[in-house]
């Protein structure tokens, strides 16, 4: 009996509709499958002078094995425009504000803002500058990059998924790569932060904003020089918050909008520290690095091992490992058998407001030293993909564009070495063929990137650090923390600084160095790095008792340091939450107090004491600051708290001499205060299901790596391409430092000389492609802080490129 015509129907359309589905993810699984990288066989290429081999390990290491850095140059080109040409085009597309153009008006105001520096203009004055044989290197490596992409038998499925076509390389798109990293490290290129210090001390008076703003000397950990002064509490007669006039209502959240982001942002920065060969059994000295960064899918960095004839390496045969950074062909940091080396950001202020003082009766000119010079102006063109391009009039001064307005309405040019050419090189390359920490650290002034605090340890035991970077200004007749006028002489930037001016330590006493991000130096030197927002110092402060702590190490002890998630800077909130609700008869703040009884002192995921009481520190910080934050929003609507400024010392100060004139009117006394914000941490989180026992610290602290694209994209395929979202231990303030989608981008423990022995750990794998066996490989073992070899292991997959007449 035949089925009735609609049930015929029925099955041909449903039967139809799973060949369209097959059909379609068998197509994408094809165009996936065609855009990894090629991983074996022989590839011939010109360009090429000798054989290149290409091998891979279990998790994707890369081995590049030929006889000159010339021809590697030109294969890690071709490797990553293999396996990160998308990504790649991202960080190039991000400082030229032409990202727009891929991705379409989302991205309009990211390019509004990096186009007003004209980066692009920048790199290609800085490729035209090199010498010849940096040109040639570069060259080389964009010629490889072009040759990889070529390669693909499908382009990489991000451009598929866009709809559009990958363009080729240029040489001085590695300089946007480079710039990419000074907009992430020195602010966006936007200086909010000395804006906002501007904005503060227009609405409090002086002696009130160096209080709030001051450094903390209870957590420092300078590498030499004193500590900080204490800070000074204002007297009543100074600033009494009992007697001012109230502030115009401002919003609860709009204050929490202004004041925690950036008190709890993430910050980026690293951990560099060294240990003398004194202190190892093998006689070498060793380095510890793990720099900070947004995390991603896949990883900013990419592991690689170089070997190559070297007149100055042991035995004629130079064998580098560590990770690159795709767009340019060096080997950011790693070891060379001879010396291991690794940075941190070193927040010295790069970035200067500038008054500019326009003609009354011309207003394209405006006042310099010698008299009045003409405002440049450039019309730069966004183009938007689906949309009308935009056209964006800059204008641009001898010290950089102008950007902002002071707190009077002057406009405000930001001067800035990332957007000066002569920042640009690729000095860093020489690291490779360092021969000890004290070659390595002479290296460090000839360096055109952003300026890091460099650490060097060397096979015979000795270690060194100073501050890399070839634009370090020499400011004279002006406070860099506030916008000043340049117009008068001898004002401003006056020069650069010399390599005998940069601050440098070598070998000291006990034989242990380290860098958070903190204030390492202070005098002189300190007035030449200037500030550009230093740490608290307590996770520096953390390293540096931690390496005092043993007597003997080894790559694995460093690694134990680097995941040290141990909260001292919030042991004593812990007490004084316990203090604030002894004796409490509220239920709900009975629970909280036996909750945060036991301290565990850690940020492991499983921990609800530590989520309750870091929760505590926020809410008391933001009652406490918040009428300070109110006077400046009243006064500037658009103000936030200054970015990278804890205000540790300022709160600290005051919950300890709890005076009544800078406590907010709406409290009685200091007691109350710290009730009310016991009472906000479980009204706010006690609600949540299962109250407050269930808040552990891996609820909220979670990986989140993710692929640039895969927020646009369904749950169900997002959930192939990003890492798996899980908790993980850390947090801010402490050495393991992570939060989601951000923390330590590598983590590198090398002996120089005893590479078997080293450590390095990435995170979001070697490829973006799902399909690729190495997309996330070494993702659980950085979860998990379990240590994985620095070299590579056994080859997985050999392949040879080979010159055209081969």
């Amino acid at each position: 009996m035949n089925p009735p015509r609609r049930f015929r129907w029925l099955r041909y359309l449903l039967g139809t509709l799973l060949i369209l589905i097959v059909g379609v993810f068998a197509a994408g699984w094809y165009l996936l499958a065609g855009s990894r990288a090629r991983l074996d066989g022989e590839v011939h290429l010109a360009g090429l002078k000798d054989a290149v081999a290409i091998s891979r390990d279990s998790l994707g290491t890369v081995t590049l094995q030929g006889k000159s850095r010339d021809d590697l140059s030109y294969a890690l080109g071709y490797v990553h425009g293999q396996e990160r040409y998308f990504a790649m085009d991202l960080m190039r597309r991000l400082p030229a504000g032409e990202l727009s153009e891929l991705v379409g008006a989302k991205a309009l105001d990211t390019d509004l803002n990096h186009r007003r520096h004209r980066l692009r203009a920048v790199v290609e004055a800085a490729y035209a500058a090199l010498s010849p044989e940096q040109k040639r290197t570069l060259d080389l490596y964009t010629a490889g990059v072009n040759a990889g992409l070529a390669d693909l038998h499908v382009k990489p499925w991000e451009y598929l998924l866009l709809n559009a076509k990958p363009q080729a390389w240029r040489p001085e798109d590695c300089f946007l790569v480079i710039a990419a990293m000074y907009l992430d490290l020195n602010g966006d290129g936007r200086n909010e932060r000395e804006l906002h210090i501007a904005e503060l001390r227009s609405a409090v008076p002086p002696s009130v904003a160096d209080f709030l703003l001051s450094p903390d000397p209870d957590w420092e950990a300078p590498l030499q020089g004193d500590l900080s002064r204490p800070p000074v509490i204002p007297a009543a007669d100074v600033f009494d918050l009992r007697q001012q006039q109230p502030t115009t209502q401002t919003d609860n959240s709009a204050l929490t909008a202004a004041l925690m982001p950036a008190l709890d942002a993430a910050r980026p920065g690293s951990n560099n520290f060294a240990v003398a060969g004194s202190l190892t059994e093998t006689g070498a000295a060793i380095l510890a690095n793990d720099m900070h960064l947004s995390l991603r899918v896949p990883n900013i960095w990419f592991r690689v091992r170089l070997r190559y004839p070297d007149a100055g390496a042991p035995g004629g045969q130079r064998d580098a490992n560590g990770v690159s950074l795709p767009g340019t062909p060096a080997l950011v940091v790693g070891s060379n058998g001879q010396v291991a080396w690794g940075f941190t950001n070193s927040y010295g202020d790069w970035l200067d407001w500038v008054r500019v003082q326009r003609d009354p009766n011309d207003a394209t000119r405006y006042k310099v030293p010698e008299g009045w010079a003409s405002i440049e102006t450039h019309d730069e063109v966004i183009r938007i993909k689906d949309a009308p391009s935009q056209t964006l009039r800059v204008e641009d001064t001898r010290w950089g564009p102008i950007m902002a307005k002071d707190v009077d309405g002057t406009p405000l040019a930001l001067a800035w070495i990332g957007n000066r050419a002569h920042g640009y090189n690729l000095g860093v390359m020489q690291l490779e063929h360092a021969d000890s920490a004290h070659a390595a650290l002479d290296m460090a002034s000839t360096m055109g990137m952003p300026p890091q605090n460099l650490l060097a340890a060397d096979s015979a035991g000795h270690i060194g650090w100073t501050i890399t970077g070839n634009s370090f200004p020499l400011r004279k007749g002006f406070d860099p923390q506030l916008p000043a006028d340049w117009s008068t002489p001898d004002t401003g930037w006056v020069g650069w600084a010399e390599p005998a001016q940069r601050p440098r330590i070598e070998d000291p006493a006990d034989g242990r160095l380290w860098t958070a991000n903190n204030r390492n130096v202070d005098g002189v030197a300190l007035e030449q790095l200037g500030n550009g927002g230093y740490d608290l110092g307590a996770r520096a402060q953390q390293i540096r008792d931690d390496l005092r702590g043993r007597s003997s190490f080894s790559t694995g002890n460093l690694l134990d340091i680097q995941l040290d998630n141990r909260a001292v800077l919030l042991t004593r909130w812990q007490r004084l939450l316990q203090d604030t609700l002894a004796g409490t008869s509220d239920p709900g703040l009975e629970q909280l107090r036996q909750l945060t009884a036991q301290w565990s002192g850690r940020a492991a995921p499983e921990s609800v004491d530590y989520r309750l009481v870091r929760e505590f520190r926020d809410k008391v910080k933001e009652a406490v600051l918040a009428p300070f934050v109110a006077r400046a929003v009243a006064k500037h609507g658009d103000f936030s708290w200054p970015g990278m400024i804890d205000a540790e010392a300022a709160v600290w100060a005051l919950l300890r001499d709890r005076p009544t004139h800078l406590l907010d009117p709406k409290y009685d006394n200091w007691n109350a205060l710290l009730n009310a914000a016991a009472h906000q941490v479980v009204d706010e989180l006690g609600k949540q299901p299962g109250g407050l026992a269930a808040r552990s610290w891996g609820e909220y602290n979670r990986t989140n790596i993710r692929s640039p694209l895969s927020r646009a994209l369904p749950p169900f395929v997002s959930r192939w391409l990003d890492m798996p979202d899980e908790p993980v231990a850390g947090d801010h303030n402490m050495p393991r430092v992570v939060s989601p989608g951000f923390g330590a981008s590598e983590r590198l423990d090398a002996m120089p000389g005893h590479e078997a022995q080293s450590i390095l750990h990435m995170p979001g794998g070697q490829s973006d492609n799902p399909l690729s066996p190495y997309h996330g490989a070494g993702q659980e073992d950085w979860v998990n802080g379990r240590p994985t070899p620095l070299l590579p292991g056994p080859e997985q997959h050999t392949l040879t490129l080979l010159p055209t007449s081969a």
